[in-house]
């Protein structure tokens, strides 16, 4: 069998069933959307719209959601099949080793580790400095010792988002019900709000922001910086632009930060009470909801001032200054630092789940694994994963790392629409209780389309992304290919 060796379905689901690693099941549909929800609407709305109508799509940047958003549900038709078939915990990991083998399973656990973990790390910083914010809106200054002062340092302490994270780590543990309570009811302000700055924006447009609605293309070299910092597809083809049709797939490739969300439904699908019928709820109403929201917030943001002017840290507090009631900033501020709090919560929830997969599998230490006996969740590895974030929280400046996470995101999709292609024709007799239509176009399209998305992508983002794969490459044949519980199985069989 070797590293391409499968994982049936039917194993997979009898691994759920071992006292030892059964996680509670207490998901329902509602639950399950609002996860979704509580991650999708954050730091991508909230911070990288700006940055993406103001170095590269301009207005158009409500397009550049339609091509991610288009993107998204092409692969979310596909994770709704596989999560469906196969209610397991690790998402597209534990759907690749069902239909690609172990071997590529830990190349895209491997991924999600670091989009999930650095994701959190990212967010705990962005919220530190909405914390900062929120309390200089109030009158009140936050020690600089608390937290990153000097963004552009080499090292920067950051308590605060220390704070943020370790407490996200402790919910996390006390269990998954605890968790989709508090979701719910921090995701529904966020929901209120972004409703908010949609309807009391509106008022406010000034038409001649949103005209040319396509800016023409400009010379992109001041965008680009190093040859690093340049774009891999327009590289190829020799585009040096900006704006204009390029500048619609480049913002989307930037926003593309913004989705991630409906995939972690997916990992949330071995604790959903009826995950055949609810996994692809959770994954279709998360998803649509928030595009649509996503689309009319941008026409506000651009609408409301010049979209130049929108390359800041709070884009939404920026766009609403040309409005009456520049108090509505505070409020926007104070709604966005609680809404990136769920946001903390909700990737960390994403990669302990991964990484319980891959240890019970024994791709990765298996005590790692083990449920807390009463909580019935996978502390240990949850703990582990606060103290991660945790460390490059505190030690790491605030970068932009949006770019690092979505061709983590955008390869796993691949994958998934791939392996439902290979598990249609290898297990034609398994039951679906949710079947991709228009097999096999869809998810020739939705790979097609997410390579298409991956080619926006910086040459350096590439660069980093190949050499951590390396590194998990390394770690497969040193570590895991010999460990691999499968593996072991098949031997002893033998």
């Amino acid at each position: 069998m070797g590293i391409m060796r499968t994982k049936s379905i039917e194993q997979s689901i009898r691994d759920t069933e071992e006292p030892e690693f059964r996680l509670s099941k207490s998901l329902g549909p509602l639950d399950l959307t609002v996860f979704g929800i509580g991650v999708i609407i954050g730091t991508g709305l909230f911070v990288l719209t700006g940055e993406a109508a103001a170095g590269y799509a301009g207005p158009a940047i409500a397009l550049s959601y339609v091509v991610a958003g288009l993107a998204c549900a092409l692969a979310a038709l596909c994770y709704a099949e596989f999560a469906s078939t196969v209610p397991v915990a690790g998402s597209a990991y534990t759907f690749s080793y069902a239909a690609l083998g172990e071997f590529v399973a830990w190349l895209i656990g491997w991924d999600l580790i670091l989009e999930f973990t650095l994701g959190a790390a990212t967010v705990a910083k962005g919220w530190s400095g909405y914390f900062v914010s929120v309390f200089k809106g109030l009158g009140i200054t936050v020690p600089p010792g608390l937290y990153a002062a000097e963004p552009d340092s080499a090292i920067s302490h950051d308590w605060l988002a220390v704070l943020v994270i370790l407490g996200m780590t402790v919910i996390l543990v006390i269990g998954i019900k605890l968790s989709s309570q508090f979701n719910q009811v921090i995701t529904a302000i966020k929901v209120l709000v972004t409703l908010f700055i949609i309807g009391f924006g509106v008022w406010f447009i000034d038409a001649a922001n949103l005209t040319p609605f396509i800016p023409a293309p400009a010379p992109g070299e001041e965008a680009y910086g190093t040859a690093l910092d340049a774009y891999l597809l327009p590289s190829i083809l020799g585009i040096d632009t900006i704006y204009g049709i390029t500048g619609i797939f480049t913002g989307a490739a930037l926003v593309f930060f913004a989705y991630i969300g409906f995939d972690i439904v997916a990992t949330t699908s071995e604790e959903a009470r009826n995950p055949q019928r609810d996994i692809p709820i959770g994954i279709f109403a998360s998803l649509g909801i928030c595009t649509v929201l996503y689309i009319l917030a941008s026409v506000v943001f651009t609408g409301l001032r010049p979209y130049k002017e929108l390359a800041t840290a709070a884009p939404a507090a920026t766009a609403l200054e040309n409005t009456p009631f520049p108090a509505a900033q505070l409020v926007v501020s104070a709604a966005i630092l609680v809404g990136l709090t769920v946001v903390v919560m909700i990737l960390m929830l994403g990669q302990s789940r991964v990484a319980f997969a891959m240890s019970r599998d024994n791709l990765l230490p298996r005590g790692l694994a083990r449920v807390h006996p009463s909580f019935r969740t996978p502390y240990r590895i949850t703990i582990i994963t606060g103290i991660v974030a945790s460390v490059l929280a505190f030690f790491l400046p605030l970068t932009t790392l949006g770019e690092l996470v979505n061709i983590g995101t955008l390869s796993a999709f691949v994958l998934v629409s791939i392996g439902v292609l290979v598990l249609r024709r290898t297990r034609p007799d398994l039951p679906r209780a949710f079947r991709t239509p228009l097999v096999p176009a869809v998810p020739i399209a939705a790979a097609s389309l997410c390579l298409f998305v991956m080619g926006f992508l910086t040459i350096g983002t590439w660069i980093r992304f190949l050499a951590w794969m390396a590194l998990g490459v390394v770690i497969y044949f040193a570590y895991s290919r010999g460990h691999s519980r499968l593996g072991r199985e098949g031997s002893s069989e033998d």
